[in-house]
């Protein structure tokens, strides 16, 4: 043991969502002596509360599915998205050695398992290089007991679920059809016998964010690596070159100095829930606190790099999500909700403004770019009976605490719904007249809705135009939307080995950082499904191998 010091490992990894946990296992897989060391009492981060869906293209299980394309094709895509803001070094970096993240899980793990979410569209299908079949893969469910007492501090999922059921994101947009096709009428008896038959068994399952974090977690035991809960990063170290050397971690109630000799990879997460941050960096339309993170993201991380002269980068931008504030203060994104045809999406003057199956990060942007602190979801009596909305299911009226709170307003005419939530009545029933009449033509002239593969995803596939139905039959309902997000998207500055810059751009040497604690390779917009944990799991590779000596 180096003096000073009071553990020494090769690696030492901060946070312990994908990209963290990824980067302390490929770590230990290239023979590295690596700690992960995690903020919260709980592991998974805010990968855990998530879909757990993963963009990379040319990974195994979506090849084996016949979607494979020139690696120039995907760069085109990325670049054409990011409007020439990423660097095409760390684009191709994602690009190449995403596939390869893929073929060191499927040869050197047991646990982690991946297959394609079919049809789930990139969110720019229409771009050079996007593909409409989707690119997204994710985890079938996995058996907590296969964990044993580690369960018991997995983080809990946000994804609430009616009947309790344990679905993944494929079975999702089927389920979401229950009422309208016999696909979604068989996927949910399929599911309601799985669950009985897990029951019986007395199996455990997860799926979505969890099944990926937990399936990561069961690969850290099999590689002998450890786990700190309860340790949050108090400061970097460095030497008298400036490289960082490790770090001070609070562990059982003592500041605990970690040598590390091969780098440190910061992977902690954004800043979602720094009130301070988010009014300094944030439009004004999104610094309120709407977000889906780990409520342990506050930024640790990111201040931590700029205290060693990290340069920082998209402070300014997040994953942003339209989302509703439950009474409960719980956040609810709203992903399949904004394709249900008999609704529309209002301003406070009760006008349109955007596509509203519009990928989520498109849609706020619009209502940043607007100034429209908030928006009205408006909804008639045929999208309650047939779809589902805010895990309240079909042919349910909306909770009355939804009511009570001011958070849903119901009206039997379209003038009393824009008296109840304080919009100019002439100009709501003018903007619903015209959205009915654009119905029959299964066109929207005015912003295009139901155009993209993306936009129909959702949608249902019995009408004409998948997202298009009249708002006509009362009563009517209005829910309240914020500008929510899945978490931020600034943070520290990196090159396509995931080495940490300073404002020079010189590397910083010894500090790595992926996934929301560094500023993202996909710019200010999002390739498709798990766009956020994919580079985040890719960059946490590429930083150990980097810090292993592969290059």
């Amino acid at each position: 043991m180096t003096p000073g010091w009071s553990h020494e490992v090769d690696v030492l990894v901060v946070g312990s969502g994908a990209g963290g946990m990824t980067a302390a296992l490929t770590g230990a897989l290239e023979g590295l002596e690596t700690l992960l060391v995690e903020k919260a009492p709980v592991y998974g981060g805010t990968t855990a509360l998530s879909g757990g869906g993963i963009w990379v293209p040319n990974n195994p299980a979506v090849t084996k599915a016949g979607v494979t394309d020139p690696p120039q094709r995907v760069i085109e895509y990325l670049e054409h998205i990011t409007e020439g803001r990423i660097p095409r070094s760390r684009l191709a970096a994602y690009v190449e050695h995403g596939p390869a993240m893929f073929e060191m899980f499927g040869a050197r793990t047991r646990h982690l398992e991946f297959s394609w979410c079919p049809g789930y569209a990139d969110y720019h299908p229409e771009a050079p290089g996007g593909r409409p079949e989707g690119r997204s893969v994710e985890c079938p469910p996995f058996d907590l007991d296969l964990l044993g007492d580690l369960a018991e501090t997995l983080r809990g999922s946000s994804m609430k679920v009616p009947g309790g059921l344990v679905i993944t994101s494929a079975d999702y947009v089927k389920l979401n059809m229950l009422t309208r096709t016999w696909l979604g009428r068989r996927t949910a008896f399929r599911l309601g016998v799985q669950g009985v038959l897990n029951r019986l068994r007395r199996r455990r399952m997860v799926s979505l964010g969890q099944s990926l974090v937990a399936r990561l977690r069961a690969s850290l035991v099999d590689a002998g690596v450890p786990v700190w809960l309860d340790s949050p990063l108090l400061d970097l170290v460095r030497d008298e070159q400036g490289t960082v050397v490790g770090a001070v971690v609070r562990h059982d109630g003592d500041a605990v100095r970690i040598r590390a000799r091969k780098g440190v990879v910061i992977a902690s997460g954004g800043f979602d829930h720094n009130e301070t941050m988010r009014k300094e960096h944030l439009p004004e339309v999104g610094r309120d606190d709407v977000s889906g993170g780990a409520e342990s993201n506050t930024g640790d991380g990111i201040t931590a790099g700029q205290a060693v002269g990290a340069a920082v980068d998209l402070m300014d931008d997040a994953w942003w999500m339209p989302s509703i504030r439950r009474p409960d203060g719980k956040v609810h994104a709203l992903v399949a909700e904004r394709s249900i045809p008999n609704s529309l999406i209002v301003t406070p003057q009760g006008e349109r403004f955007a596509n509203e199956a519009s990928p989520y990060v498109t849609f706020v942007h619009a209502q940043i770019e607007g100034g429209h602190p908030y928006l009205w979801f408006v909804m008639d009596q045929t999208a309650r009976r047939r779809y589902p909305f805010g895990a309240v299911i079909p042919g349910k009226d909306l909770p009355e605490t939804w009511y009570e709170s001011g958070l849903a307003h119901r009206a039997d005419t379209i003038a009393g719904l824009a008296e109840a939530i304080g919009v100019p009545a002439g100009t709501l029933e003018a903007t619903v007249a015209r959205y009915n009449a654009m119905v029959p033509t299964g066109r929207d002239d005015d912003f295009g809705r139901g155009e993209s593969a993306y936009d129909r995803y959702y949608g249902d596939p019995t009408l004409p135009n998948p997202v298009l139905g009249t708002v006509a039959e009362g009563p009517y309902l209005a829910v309240r939307i914020e500008a929510g997000d899945l978490g931020t998207k600034g943070g520290l500055l990196t090159d396509e080995h995931a080495r940490v810059l300073d404002a020079s751009g010189a590397t910083i040497q010894g500090l790595y950082a992926t996934g929301n604690a560094a500023a993202s390779v996909m710019g200010n917009d999002y390739a498709g499904a798990g766009a956020t944990i994919g580079p985040a799991m890719v960059f946490g590779y590429v930083a150990a191998r980097h810090a292993a000596g592969e290059r």
